[in-house]
């Protein structure tokens, strides 16, 4: 039981992160001219990164789940999945410029 509610609050906390970092994702890329229709897709990828950090490395410890394999990822996994984030994250504007 303790499983389901566990999967029940990560799906809660990804739809209401993700629509929130993407509504402003999404305003940004706006506003810098981007079409959010071809490389929107490319900044929920990035979002979905970040979340999946914050959640091994902070949210699962907080949560109805008491199994095994609770344990932060390790510092350098931690590392670079936030860069790759950051690179993809900017990699919209990039492609705007480059194929401008």
């Amino acid at each position: 039981m303790r499983t389901l509610l566990e999967l029940i609050r990560i799906i809660v906390l990804y739809f209401i992160v993700c629509s929130f970092l993407g509504y402003f994702l999404n305003e940004i890329y706006l506003a810098m001219g981007i079409n959010t229709e071809t490389y929107g897709s490319i900044g929920f990828i990035s979002i979905f990164i970040s979340f999946f950090v914050l959640y091994r490395n902070k949210l699962q410890f907080s949560g109805w789940y008491q199994g095994k394999g609770r344990e932060k990822l390790p510092k350098k996994v931690s590392q670079i999945l936030i860069l790759s984030s950051i690179a993809i994250l900017l990699l919209p504007p990039v492609l705007k410029i480059l194929l401008e």
